[in-house]
């Protein structure tokens, strides 16, 4: 399970240090790949077989299984630790995470979420959250 909030900088090359408290729990191999409220998410082997078999059983005839399916897979890459830690995020997921230096790294129970610092901020306001939690309660978590 992973949960924490760790900050970590990328270099100018990608390299993207993982906490340690995470590097255990993801294996040798995980996904890296687009997340919502852009950020990137990051999932152990076994979460990502999971949850590729729900997009499996999308169906195709639906365009917005279709799209939901493209957004998660299309940008999907295996990744490793190196020596360091550190794994190389590719340009394209950077640009759409907005990863340039400052980065925040979130455990959410079954992936780790990574944000840029900007976003992070930005979506992490938590005013509303007795809001929030009144409509959890629909869907039977009650604090």
């Amino acid at each position: 399970m992973f949960m924490g909030e760790y900050s970590h900088t990328i270099d100018a090359k990608g390299r993207l240090i993982i906490p340690s408290k995470f590097r255990e729990e993801l294996g040798e191999k995980f996904i890296l790949t687009k997340g919502l409220d852009g950020c990137l998410s990051i999932y152990p082997m076994d979460e990502w077989k999971n949850f590729e078999e729900k997009l499996k059983a999308l169906p195709l005839n639906d365009k917005n299984a279709r799209a939901f399916l493209r957004f998660f897979v299309s940008s999907a890459n295996m990744c490793e630790l190196d020596k360091q830690g550190r794994i190389l995020v590719p340009v394209a997921l950077r640009e759409f995470a907005g990863l340039t230096k400052d980065v925040v790294l979130t455990g959410n129970l079954t992936r780790i979420e990574v944000w840029s610092k900007e976003k992070w901020i930005e979506n992490s306001n938590y005013e509303d959250m007795d809001a929030i939690a009144e409509g959890m309660r629909d869907m039977g978590i009650i604090i």
